[in-house]
Parts: C-alpha cells; structure tokens; sequence
C-alpha cells in the first residue's frame, strides 16, 4: 500500500472513522471535500470514498478499513454503531451553525486555485446535507429518545466487561474508530448526546475510554470532541480567510441557483435510496 486517496468531509462520522485508522496505522493518504467528476457520476456524493493504490473506489467505511488493515465489525456491532448516531438530526436546528461548521471543514489542498473551486463547490455537498436532514425531519419527524445515554451503554458494558482499554482489546480498531468518529461528529456541530456523553454516570468507562482516544490521537487534524473532553483541545485549525470566502460565495450561488440545486439534491437522494 503506497497512497491512498480519501473523500469526504470530516463532520462524517464514517470519514471519520476511516481517517482515524490511517492515521493510526501511520499510512500516508490525502483528503479531498469533492468527489472527482468520474466519482461523482458513480455514486453522486456518498462518503467515505477511498483509493487505495489506484485500485476502484470503495464506498463503505467499514469496507475501507478491512482493506488497509483492520478487522471487520460483526453485523451485531454495527447495528450498535448506528444506534450511537441518534440526535445527529439536531446538527441542522441552527441554519446558521450548520453552515458556521461546515464553512470551517474546508479542503486543503496544496494548490491554492483548486482548493478554492473545492470550497466553492462543496458548498453544494453542504446544501445536499441540509435539506436532507430537514426533509426527513418533516416526512419521518424529530422524536428524541428519553435518554440519549442509553445509546451508548452497550460499549460502556464492552469496556467493563473486558476490562481493557479499548472497545476492541488493548489496541483501537475499526469498532473504537468507527464509534469515536460518531463523537467526532457529534462534536463538530452540538448535539444533546454529547450532554449525555458528558454527565451521565452511567458511561464513566467510556469517558475514560474517549480520553484515550484523545489522548492517542493528539496530533489527529480532525479531533472535534476536545472542547468537550479531557485532555481538551480547541476545534481543528480555521482555514484562511479566502478560503471561507470561497464557500460563502458558493453556498450564496447554490440557493440562488435553486431551480438547479434543489431538483439535484433530490435526484442524488432517490438514486441514493435505491441503490
């Protein structure tokens, strides 16, 4: 394995999750906010996508993972997984602080002309996410559970139960990156679970178990939970000011441009659903 090229936004827990792997395994990837137009045409704007050794592109984060190293979740765990992303539908309450975070997840490229297509166009990426999470809010409705805590116990129990420190034994893998990208994106732009995270007395083992993770991953670009969890860290590093720019400038031309927009975000979710 020689290079590997990623795409998504680092609000994604599943991008998320693939990056804190490579990352920890030391292998050197790049990361990209826009598809490329032969990406885009495949699979519309779904992340995690990653190319390993110009290999095709894989679609799945967990897929991902098992193909540089680590191991496989079991069906069980994953159901588990999703559970833990209850509340992410209040990422979308504040229009403004919705926009506010992803105007400051912005693409790094080295070259300065790309990376501000790449923030002008991923403004649309922004669009797509937004209305989704609002459209759904709508049609299937925001009902909270009674207890966000509870969605997390089961990886509580993981933790007392082995009595190692990691989910998956005395070394992270897919389960612990998958999980702690879920607190990332939790993090990123607040939810209630992070409340939960926080005081619940129930979940000791795992706050104990997100400071490891912090921990470890200290000189991760991406770590969001910082504000929130020992040993605290401020939000990653806030792109230039041009950059920021860029993105404003195209989320403004994506809601002029409705007429366009709203009718493709459309397109990509129904050929999403069906896929």
């Amino acid at each position: 394995m020689t290079t590997v090229r990623v795409y998504g936004a680092p609000h994604s827990p599943w991008v998320q999750a693939v990056l804190l792997g490579l990352h920890d395994a030391g292998i050197t990837h790049s990361l990209t906010t826009l598809p490329t137009l032969k990406l885009f045409i495949e699979s519309g704007i779904m992340m995690p996508a990653a190319k390993i050794d110009e290999r095709d592109w894989q679609l799945e984060s967990t897929d991902i993972l098992s193909s540089i190293g680590f191991e496989p979740v079991s069906i069980e765990q994953m159901q588990l997984v999703q559970q833990a992303w209850r509340g992410v539908h209040h990422r979308a309450d504040s229009t403004a602080l919705f926009w506010g975070g992803f105007s400051l997840a912005a693409d790094r490229n080295s070259s300065v002309i790309k990376r501000l297509a790449h923030n002008f166009l991923r403004s649309f990426i922004t669009l797509y996410f937004y209305l989704m999470i609002r459209i759904l809010m709508v049609i299937k409705g925001a009902s909270d559970p009674p207890d966000y805590g509870a969605q997390f116990l089961p990886f509580e129990e993981m933790l007392s139960k082995y009595d190692a420190p990691y989910l998956s034994g005395e070394e992270p893998n897919s389960l612990d990156y998958l999980i702690f990208g879920i607190i990332q994106c939790h993090s990123s732009i607040y939810v209630p679970p992070i409340t939960a995270l926080q005081s619940d007395p129930r979940l000791e083992n795992l706050r104990n178990w997100i400071s490891r993770m912090q921990a470890r991953f200290q000189d991760y670009a991406y770590i969001y939970s910082g504000i929130y969890f020992s040993p605290h860290s401020a939000h990653p590093k806030r792109p230039p000011l041009i950059d920021r720019i860029a993105f404003w400038l195209g989320g403004i031309s994506m809601v002029a441009l409705f007429p366009i927009t709203v009718p493709l975000v459309m397109f990509l979710a129904l050929r999403v659903k069906r896929s």
